[in-house]
């Protein structure tokens, strides 16, 4: 039986940084709005150089809370 900190580790494997655009994709919302839902704070991200990405658990964050 695996315990909640294996399931834990196995969860956090899981998670993947995708852009903007892939994140933008996956929503179904254009780039304009995901800019200033990262603005508003809505949607946090993780910056790698120049680069800007989100992890695919804040995605799932964002999408839960829109549906409360």
């Amino acid at each position: 039986m695996k315990g909640i900190m294996e399931q834990k580790y196995i969860n956090d494997m899981d998670i993947r940084l995708v852009s903007v655009p892939e994140a933008c994709e996956r929503l179904g919302i254009g780039s304009w709005k995901m800019y200033q839902q990262i603005g508003a704070g809505a949607i946090k991200t993780v910056k790698i150089g120049k680069r800007r990405l989100i992890s695919t658990r804040e995605i799932a964050n964002y999408i839960g809370s829109r549906e409360r």
